[in-house]
């Protein structure tokens, strides 16, 4: 099968639009959890570059699980399950558990610094030191756990369907059905919990969403993986992106400086019409006009999970030193660290992909690709 530039030009687009989203939301003071906090408070404050979160985050974590499940489809069809899930692990789980303790501990210290500022780690055991940072530093490792445990969850629906007839039915899907699938989105982000209790897991239930994100998941394989699908939104690509845009104009407009991560906000039906519609229209859009490759979109297909993987560390470290420990003036720490997060984090991919062992641990690619090799 003839390999489609335009799937792989949206996954590292999408990459790097994650990159600046975490420049603007670790500054952020709508009361997004993680971040260092904004400049003065909301409202009197109002920090207008936060626009960016409002923005970005109803889709652009869904579109990548949407990209993920139609990838796995082509992946599985060239490979056999066992073959392919071994692959997932080793791409997945080994850079979020074992990576933890190789590099993200370094987050983990950040991270740990940003929630409790200095003196945390006072009086504590090196080795617990250690733990509690390997711990806090999965950071935005939480995609690839999630998507981890999707891949076994397709596995076992793979085992149900195993003649292939529910993909053979979805790919008969219309415009009307295409559009209405929107629904799911909305059922999908009613499984958050609307009022998560601080002493238990609620929170982090809320933060992976995983039975939110199996729904674009297993539409992107049982659905987008279709190219008959496929062409149909590439003909409607201008009209998906106008009603994105305006149903993305009035959900910002009507709830700007509200906490866009909470389980009201996101389960509203408005946030759900936004975001499902800026997946098919990124998707239609991209399939119409940037079906083709070069040397840096080469580059980048190769390269962006491992910049997604080590790129928090530049805004944990960089972002906690110049907020608590510098006097720099807010709009040029905005532009140092937007500079820094799109310069350091390649470079920390070339460095890391060629150290034996490490690379497996950060990476999970067994051999260097700068080589030749293919992983």
């Amino acid at each position: 099968m003839e390999r489609k530039h335009f799937l792989d030009n949206i996954r590292w687009v999408t990459v790097l639009l994650v990159l600046f989203y975490h420049v603007i939301y670790f500054y952020n003071n709508k009361g997004v959890f993680g971040g260092i906090g904004g400049f003065g408070d909301y409202p009197e404050c109002r920090q207008y570059q936060d626009v960016v979160m409002y923005i970005l985050y109803p889709w652009f974590m869904p579109l990548l699980f949407l990209l993920a499940g139609i990838g796995s489809r082509y992946a599985l069809q060239k490979q056999s399950a066992k073959e392919w899930f071994k692959a997932r692990t080793r791409k997945l789980l080994v850079p979020s558990t074992i990576g933890l303790f190789v590099f993200h501990w370094m987050v983990g210290y950040f991270n740990t610094l940003v929630a409790s500022r200095q003196g945390v780690f006072d009086g504590m055991p090196a080795i617990a030191k250690y733990l509690m940072m390997a711990v806090s530093g999965t950071g935005p490792l939480w995609f690839i756990q999630v998507l981890w445990l999707l891949c076994l969850v397709l596995l076992l629906v793979r085992a149900v369907d195993s003649k292939d007839k529910l993909y053979s039915l979805c790919g008969k899907a219309n415009y009307v059905v295409i559009i209405l699938l929107g629904v799911l989105f909305w059922v999908g982000e009613q499984t958050l919990i609307k009022n998560p209790r601080p002493e238990s897991l609620d929170g982090l239930l809320n933060l992976y969403k995983p039975f939110f994100y199996l729904v674009p998941f297993l539409l992107g394989y049982f659905v987008f993986a279709h190219d008959e699908v496929q062409d149909k939104l590439e003909k409607a690509w201008i009209p998906l992106m106008v009603c994105a845009v305006v149903s993305g104009t009035v959900l910002i407009i009507t709830t700007f400086g509200q906490d866009n991560t909470s389980p009201q906000y996101l389960g509203s039906p408005l946030n759900c019409l936004y975001s499902w519609l800026m997946c098919l229209a990124m998707m239609a859009w991209f399939k119409a006009r940037f079906n083709h490759t070069g040397a840096f979109a080469g580059y980048m297909t190769r390269n962006s999970f491992g910049i997604y993987v080590v790129h928090y560390l530049v805004i944990a470290a960089l972002g906690y030193m110049m907020k608590v420990h510098t006097n720099i003036t807010p709009w040029m720490q905005y532009v140092i660290l937007f500079v820094a997060v799109m310069t350091i984090p390649f470079l920390l991919n070339e460095i890391i992909k060629r150290i034996p062992f490490i690379r497996w641990c950060v990476l999970g690619i067994k051999k260097d690709k700068t080589k030749g090799s293919a992983d």
